[in-house]
Order: C-alpha cells, then sequence, then structure tokens
C-alpha cells in the first residue's frame, strides 16, 4: 500500500466514522425530542402540583387554626373544672361545719 492509497483509506473510514455519528445523532434528537403534547402535558401536571400544594397550605392552615381553638377551648375547660372543684371543695368544707355546728348544738340540748 503506497502513501496515497493510505491516505485515501484514511479518509473513507474518517468520512464513514463522521457519517454514522451524525447518524447516531440525528437518532437520539429524534427520539429525545419534547413534542407540544409533552410541554403541554407538563404544564399541566404542574398546574395539578401547584394546586395541590395550594390546597396542602391551606389544609395545614385549617388544622393549625382548629389546633388553637380546640387547644383554647380545652385551656378553658380547664379553668371551669378547677373553679368547679374549688366550688366543690369549699362546699364540702362549708357543710363539714355546718354538720359540727348541728352535732354540737344537739349536744348542748
Amino acid at each position: 500500500m503506497n502513501r496515497f492509497q493510505f491516505i485515501i483509506a484514511t479518509a473513507a473510514i474518517l468520512f464513514v466514522a463522521f457519517c454514522l455519528g451524525w447518524f447516531a445523532s440525528w437518532l437520539v434528537n429524534r427520539f429525545a425530542r419534547v413534542t407540544k403534547s409533552d410541554i403541554g402535558e407538563l404544564d399541566k401536571m404542574a398546574q395539578a402540583l401547584h394546586e395541590a400544594e395550594e390546597t396542602r397550605d391551606q389544609a395545614i392552615t385549617y388544622m393549625q387554626q382548629r389546633e388553637a381553638e380546640m387547644t383554647n377551648q380545652l385551656a378553658q375547660t380547664e379553668a371551669e373544672l378547677r373553679a368547679a372543684m374549688d366550688g366543690l371543695r369549699d362546699a364540702r368544707h362549708e357543710a363539714e361545719e355546718l354538720r359540727t355546728y348541728i352535732e354540737e348544738a344537739n349536744q348542748k340540748v
């Protein structure tokens, strides 16, 4: 093989390699292309995700408000219970004093 044939063979091999690379690149771009319908579907999914996040945020806000209301109601109920227990303790003490007074009055008679 002389020099001229070697250069032609090398050029042919490089040209074939270039053509195969270009064809492979074209195939990859052809199959990986994003169509308008795909973009529309992605937009719909993004909108649905946004709405879901808003709904989640509203639910979290509602739950926090409800928890605050329930905590407030629990505190009020506990305060009422303490007041009722104090009143009951005072009533028992007064009843015991009256019982003692009546027993002393009955013993004097």
